[in-house]
């Protein structure tokens, strides 16, 4: 297998790279801790710090938290690589939802970005950013909606007609949800356990429910 040390956040970025060849890397790699993300002959491999994995699995949390409290349905695939061969570009999303489209992919335990639809939401947690633009390939696939979290804000960004993101105040997949509310529970992690954490958030949701959030079903 190939060894590349690498410290953590780390990248490093080659060029004039085949798909076949990042085929192959994916499956060398696939039992290890890294992003790889290629890009039209560019590819990246990043190293994933202790925060990065922390930041993604509790802000999923409390993403999945708000879904379940809303009663509704929804799908998660987490980090799986996301490619297609003819535009020949492909990643990890660091946690992605399928949420208004969960019926399409329910019982599926593959996806297929051919066939299936795109995730709803996915969230990138940027403690370092990219050097390829990430964006880019997540606008090449039609993902309609990425939240960036910095480990302090929470960005919507948006996929418009024009096929780029846009910055919005308001998230796609839940219109009524005031993200900075949710980034400020997510900034709460230095002071409180994640189950304390989790139980706040979900008494503020069923009280925001109880004061008139009427969310429709996806």
């Amino acid at each position: 297998m190939l060894t590349i040390p690498l410290p953590a956040e780390q990248h490093l970025v080659l060029s004039g790279v085949t798909w076949q060849t990042y085929v192959r890397l994916l499956r060398a790699f696939d039992d290890r801790h890294l992003r790889i993300t290629y890009d039209r002959g560019a590819l990246e491999l990043m190293t994933l710090s202790p925060q990065h994995e922390r930041l993604k699995h509790l802000l999923a949390l409390l993403v999945v938290a708000l879904i379940e409290e809303l009663g509704w349905d929804w799908a998660g695939f987490g980090s799986m690589t996301f490619r297609r061969r003819r535009r020949r570009r492909g990643l990890e999303p660091d946690e992605c939802f399928w949420i208004a489209h969960e019926p399409q992919v329910r019982g599926k335990d593959q996806i297929d970005l051919r066939v299936d639809p795109p995730p709803d939401l996915v969230l990138e947690i940027e403690v370092t950013q990219s050097i390829l633009d990430r964006l880019g390939i997540f606008a090449a696939l039609l993902v309609p909606e990425v939240w960036r979290c910095n480990g302090q804000t929470i960005e919507v960004l948006l996929l418009g007609t024009a096929g780029q993101y846009t910055t919005s105040l308001m998230s796609r997949a839940f219109p009524f949800l005031p993200v900075n509310e949710l980034a400020a529970f997510l900034n709460r992690r230095a002071t409180e356990s994640n189950a304390t954490l989790l139980r706040e958030f979900r008494a503020w949701v069923r009280e925001q429910i109880a004061h008139g959030w009427a969310p429709p079903a996806p």
